[in-house]
Protein backbone atom coordinates (compact mmCIF):
# COMPACT_ATOMS: atom_id res chain seq x y z
CA UNK A 1 0.00 0.00 0.00
CA UNK A 2 1.33 3.73 -1.03
CA UNK A 3 0.28 6.66 1.48
CA UNK A 4 1.11 9.55 -0.16
CA UNK A 5 1.03 12.96 1.95
CA UNK A 6 0.69 15.84 0.15
CA UNK A 7 3.18 18.43 0.25
CA UNK A 8 1.87 20.91 -1.70
CA UNK A 9 1.76 25.09 -0.83
CA UNK A 10 -1.61 25.37 1.32
CA UNK A 11 -1.46 21.70 2.60
CA UNK A 12 2.76 22.52 3.40
CA UNK A 13 1.27 25.88 5.26
CA UNK A 14 -1.12 23.57 7.28
CA UNK A 15 1.42 21.34 8.78
CA UNK A 16 1.97 18.58 6.10
CA UNK A 17 5.69 17.68 7.25
CA UNK A 18 4.65 16.95 10.94
CA UNK A 19 1.54 14.84 9.41
CA UNK A 20 4.06 12.99 7.76
CA UNK A 21 6.16 12.58 11.05
CA UNK A 22 3.70 11.35 12.60
CA UNK A 23 2.47 8.86 9.94
CA UNK A 24 5.97 7.32 10.30
CA UNK A 25 6.01 6.77 14.16
CA UNK A 26 2.40 5.23 13.55
CA UNK A 27 4.43 3.39 10.70
CA UNK A 28 6.66 2.40 12.99
CA UNK A 29 4.30 1.38 16.21
CA UNK A 30 2.31 -0.50 14.64
CA UNK A 31 4.98 -2.31 12.62
CA UNK A 32 4.02 -1.62 9.39
CA UNK A 33 6.86 0.00 7.39
CA UNK A 34 7.66 -3.16 5.27
CA UNK A 35 3.76 -2.71 3.94
CA UNK A 36 3.08 0.71 3.83
CA UNK A 37 5.25 3.33 1.68
CA UNK A 38 4.70 6.44 2.65
CA UNK A 39 5.51 9.74 -0.21
CA UNK A 40 5.38 12.89 -0.48
CA UNK A 41 3.20 14.04 -3.31
CA UNK A 42 2.25 17.76 -4.80
CA UNK A 43 -1.02 19.03 -4.44
CA UNK A 44 -3.74 16.62 -4.71
CA UNK A 45 -6.00 19.14 -5.21
CA UNK A 46 -8.03 19.77 -1.83
CA UNK A 47 -6.59 22.55 -0.90
CA UNK A 48 -9.12 24.17 1.19
CA UNK A 49 -9.58 20.82 3.08
CA UNK A 50 -6.17 20.75 5.28
CA UNK A 51 -3.78 18.36 4.75
CA UNK A 52 -4.85 15.61 2.60
CA UNK A 53 -3.47 11.87 2.21
CA UNK A 54 -4.29 9.49 -0.61
CA UNK A 55 -4.31 6.17 0.10
CA UNK A 56 -4.19 4.23 -3.03
CA UNK A 57 -6.72 5.66 -4.91
CA UNK A 58 -8.94 7.13 -2.07
CA UNK A 59 -8.63 10.91 -0.67
CA UNK A 60 -8.84 11.63 2.54
CA UNK A 61 -8.29 15.50 3.67
CA UNK A 62 -7.89 17.14 7.39
CA UNK A 63 -5.22 15.76 8.83
CA UNK A 64 -3.22 17.04 11.73
CA UNK A 65 -0.48 15.88 13.67
CA UNK A 66 -3.23 15.46 16.58
CA UNK A 67 -5.67 13.20 14.78
CA UNK A 68 -3.33 11.07 12.16
CA UNK A 69 -3.61 7.90 14.52
CA UNK A 70 -7.36 7.97 14.75
CA UNK A 71 -7.50 8.82 10.45
CA UNK A 72 -5.28 5.94 9.57
CA UNK A 73 -7.08 3.42 12.11
CA UNK A 74 -10.10 4.46 10.76
CA UNK A 75 -9.46 5.29 6.90
CA UNK A 76 -6.18 3.66 6.30
CA UNK A 77 -5.68 0.60 8.30
CA UNK A 78 -8.66 -2.00 7.40
CA UNK A 79 -7.20 -1.81 4.04
CA UNK A 80 -3.15 -2.67 4.84
CA UNK A 81 -3.01 -6.12 3.33
CA UNK A 82 -0.37 -7.92 4.87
Amino acid sequence: MELEVCVGSSCHLKGSQDVIAELQKILKKYELEDVVTLKASFCLGRCAQGVTVRSDDKLITGFTPENAEDKFLTEIYPFVTF
